[in-house]
């Protein structure tokens, strides 16, 4: 059976943390920023951890991220 292939762009944007789950960056960073509190940006710079169910439809794209 052929290998399966890494879908690369779901590659590039999530990590696995040591607990199996996976981390992602926040939405609404790139720009028009200037309309966002100092708080909400410093919050948005931080990681966070995928939601379950978000992780199960991720999961099939990244079939050798351990």
């Amino acid at each position: 059976m052929p290998k399966m292939k890494t879908h690369r762009g779901a590659a590039k944007r999530f990590k696995r943390t040591g607990s199996g789950k996976l981390k992602r960056n926040h939405a609404f960073t790139s720009h028009l920023s200037r309309n966002q509190t100092q708080k909400q940006k410093r919050h948005l710079r931080k990681g966070t951890v995928m939601d379950k169910s978000d992780q199960q439809r991720v999961e099939p794209l990244l079939p050798y991220k351990k």
